[in-house]
């Protein structure tokens, strides 16, 4: 996950495409919305510096293409992609959050948080009793967010069995 460079922020998301940010320090406001199939490329090309500082798992612009009804994707004005949050649901009424990442310009202004409370309602529509994120760093606005440290055991299995050892995760999970 990329929490390590993310900050917590106190701005609310809704999953209206038309609910713009407040403006940070210049930074032109945003949008929130569900990703399209055709966003599979931009995905990709957003999470690629999160892939290469190891903060992410690669994975291929195929699976952005075949799962981009999990994210949710913060857009610019003019159409660029600027931060993603996927949400995997699960047969346990657990949801899985995923490849968190937003542009390094538009930390610290808030996205980062709006697409998480974008994620909460998602879930919520979904009657999802509890999320989980695994992250490799400290998991700030995770923890600011309401998420505790978590067993993996308690995680949706398929998920928790997915985690690399070697990348050191740390699973986290919030009742919804």
């Amino acid at each position: 996950m990329t929490t390590a460079t993310l900050h917590p922020a106190a701005a609310h998301a809704t999953l209206s495409p038309r609910t713009p940010a407040t403006r940070w320090h210049g930074v032109p406001e945003f949008s929130v919305r569900p990703a399209r199939r055709d966003d599979g490329p931009a995905l990709a090309a957003l999470s690629r510096p999160f892939v290469h500082a190891g903060a992410l798992r690669e994975r291929p612009v195929s699976l952005y293409l075949s799962q981009a009804c999990d994210f949710l994707v913060a857009q610019a004005p003019d159409g660029t992609l600027e931060g993603c949050l996927a949400l995997r649901e699960h047969p346990t009424a657990a949801g899985v959050l995923y490849n968190f990442c937003v542009a390094a310009h538009r930390q610290g202004t808030g996205m980062g948080a709006r697409l998480l409370h974008a994620a909460f309602a998602r879930a919520r529509t979904r009657s999802l009793a509890t999320l989980f994120t695994a992250t490799t760093g400290s998991g700030r606005l995770f923890l600011s967010h309401g998420f505790l440290p978590a067993c993996p055991s308690l995680a949706p299995a398929d998920w928790a069995q997915s985690l690399d050892p070697a990348r050191g995760a740390r699973v986290l999970s919030r009742a919804l």
